[in-house]
């Protein structure tokens, strides 16, 4: 049975890792290579080598309450979506509550991590690290990975003929920081993600003209959904869940389009794709159509080739251009164990994105390389409780074959499902995946049980958000906090709103409840219907 774990990087995976060890009765001992927490979001006027780096204004895409550890919430008072630095503060209130810093090594690297002599009967690991200088050898009884998937930039200027000759600059995201670098420049950002097209709205502030270059275009989700509640919260519920495995791929995504295209025609705005809605990793801004209906960001197709001062696009326009914004994402590796896991194209096989398959022993895992339709702190929290069980040997593992059939039938629904994209390897749906990985830990909600023995409780798990107290509610790592957390976090999204005095209309307090009930008895009537 493990009892020493080595815990690699001190993000928010982690940091929740060192809990879930210190959960199970373990020992961990966590290697950070910088000096402090925070890894992704904590932030930096120069980028470090081998740290994920943001610029100085990001504000994260997922809500508050969707986002949080799930026996920790957000301090009711903290705005939905959090400034870089609101993130911090919770990371470091959350290392406060369990006592986590004490198990960090900081300005540690990790330089080598290989099997020990007796592998294969101990399940051991040769943990080399280097501080000041100084290399030192460990042995853990397992290993948790914890590097995140945002640390190589990837920056494909073979693809841009040109490149070498423009006399301007170019730079990847990860090194932008502020928008007055670029002011009175004509810019042109590359890629529609959700960097680039975050880049591209705060660049054209200062910006003379900004050109957002995109091959395929995108559908743009803003994060104020209905009734002005975060859009995570509106759509990750798993009452929607379910009336998604009733319709077709194309039936749902001819909803959302609609429910887009209403708020601004995707067409007349350059932005539409050839691709369907569900097809893609959702880009969420606000401000974007703001910004081209204004003229300060101009969308233009894909770049044909660079001049020395200007970028020809393939419909055959040039502009005169000052910088260029490559937000071309990200890439990942594992140089410390290049002789156990293999990276091809930002694909890595491994049983429901956590465990390699062809290790004698489970006593490796990787935590966060996933991209989630949804907050990953929550994703990479479960992946933490169940991997500590496979360690303990409280959970065991399926046959190799099982789980190689598992990771190739992932593969192909991601192939046909998603446009071939380098950040389409790692794509989970929220609560399916947050499902999967309770049922490994014996954690999904009970909804049955629960409509018989706590109806209120049960409404508001099926109508309400999917947020992760559902899955304290009971088996291991269960917290009494739960029930009372997740009746509550309606309250936590409204009240930061609330800084002016509204008297409260008693009629309206009644209809989301009647909204409930109504719905509940439908869904019941459909699935008796059915069976």
């Amino acid at each position: 049975m493990a009892r020493r774990v080595a815990v690699i990087g001190g993000g928010s995976s982690g940091l929740c890792a060192i809990k879930a060890c210190l959960d199970e009765g373990l020992e961990p001992v966590c290697f950070e290579r910088s000096r402090d927490i925070g890894g992704l979001w904590r932030f930096e006027e120069q980028p470090e080598e081998g740290r994920a780096s943001i610029y100085r204004s990001v504000i994260i895409n997922t809500s508050k309450e969707m986002m949080c550890f799930s026996d920790f919430p957000i301090p009711d008072d903290f705005p939905n979506y959090m400034h870089h630095s609101k993130i911090m503060e919770y990371f470091r209130m959350y290392a406060r509550r369990f006592d986590l810093l004490r198990h960090v090594r900081f300005g540690t690297s990790v330089c080598r991590v290989s099997k020990s002599p007796d592998f294969a009967t101990t399940g051991r690991w040769e943990v080399v690290t280097e501080s000041e200088g100084k290399q030192q050898s460990h042995v853990f009884d397992a290993v948790l990975v914890c590097t995140g998937h945002h640390t190589d930039a990837h920056l494909p200027l073979h693809a841009f003929p040109g490149i070498e000759k423009f006399k301007g600059r170019y730079l990847h995201s990860r090194d932008y920081k502020d928008p007055q670098d670029y002011k009175d420049k004509r810019v042109v950002v590359i890629g529609i993600g959700n960097s680039g097209s975050d880049l591209a709205v705060e660049i054209s502030q200062t910006a003379k003209q900004v050109f957002l270059s995109t091959r395929r275009g995108a559908w743009i989700l803003n994060r104020v959904g209905q009734q002005g509640y975060p859009i995570d919260i509106v759509f990750t519920t798993r009452l929607r869940a379910l009336m998604k495995q009733l319709l077709t791929s194309s039936m749902a995504s001819d909803f959302i389009e609609r429910q887009l295209n209403m708020r601004f025609d995707h067409a007349h705005y350059g932005l539409r794709p050839k691709h369907r809605v569900l097809d893609q990793h959702p880009t969420i801004n606000d401000d974007l159509p703001n910004r081209i209906i204004s003229g300060r960001v101009r969308v233009k197709p894909n770049i044909q080739e660079f001049t020395e001062t200007s970028a020809i696009f393939e419909d055959g326009t040039r502009e005169d251009i000052d910088a260029v914004v490559f937000a071309t994402g990200y890439s990942f590796s594992f140089p410390f164990l290049k002789d156990y896991v293999k990276v091809v194209e930002n694909q890595v096989s491994l049983y429901k994105y956590v465990f390699p398959i062809d290790l004698e022993k489970p006593t490796l895992a990787f935590i966060g390389f996933i991209q989630p339709l949804g907050a990953i702190m929550p994703v990479s929290e479960l992946q933490c409780r169940w991997a500590t069980r496979v360690f303990k040997g409280l959970s065991t593992l399926p046959p190799r074959h099982t789980m190689e059939a598992d990771i190739k039938h992932k593969k192909e629904e991601m192939a046909k499902r998603y446009v071939a994209s380098q950040r389409h390897t790692i794509q989970v749906d929220y609560i399916p995946y947050m499902d999967e990985l309770a049922c490994q830990l014996g954690v999904k909600p009970n909804l049955p049980l629960l409509f018989l023995t706590d109806p209120p409780l049960a409404l508001e798990v099926l109508l309400g958000p999917c947020t992760p107290y559902q899955y304290r509610l009971r088996g291991p790592g269960a917290w009494r906090g739960a029930r009372a957390a997740i009746l509550t976090q309606r309250q936590r999204v409204v009240q930061p709103l609330q800084t002016r005095h509204m008297e409260e209309n008693s009629s309206a307090s009644v209809l989301p409840l009647l909204r409930k009930l109504a719905v509940a008895v439908a869904v019941f009537a459909i699935i008796f219907l059915l069976l």
